[in-house]
């Protein structure tokens, strides 16, 4: 039996998508509800701050908005394109119930990517 050169295209699909397991193929992603937070440190309640980060040419900023009652410590993270540019850690901020705070930072020029991380305060 011989296979048209059509069908090879075909065929080796059906096989990449047959041998991926389900999970890998799945478009669902499972995560916690607020990945930076650690799972040793997760609570029942909800918490943490929704951020959104918007990068402009070489400057970052982030709103993040605090809708539950715990206050959240956030701090915003770049990280440069060139390698001779510092790469930054911002102090955390209090971010306190039903509360939204601005972060801000900048690279000398691109920014490769930039990203916030949440944190549990002692109050």
């Amino acid at each position: 039996m011989r296979l048209s050169q059509r069908g090879v295209p075909v065929i080796a699909i059906l096989v990449l998508l047959l041998a991926v397991p389900y999970d890998a193929a799945s478009h669902t992603a499972r995560t916690a509800p607020h990945a930076r937070v650690s799972d040793g440190d997760r609570r029942t309640e909800p918490f943490g701050a929704d951020c959104r980060v918007a990068v402009t040419g070489s400057e970052v900023t982030a709103y993040c908005h605090n809708p539950y009652p715990e206050t959240d410590a956030v701090s915003l993270h770049i990280e440069c394109d060139r390698w001779w540019d510092i790469d930054s850690d911002g102090a955390p901020r209090p971010a306190g119930a039903a509360e939204t705070v601005r972060l801000t930072g900048r690279c000398w020029k691109e920014v490769r990517s930039a990203w916030v991380s949440h944190a549990r305060t002692d109050d």
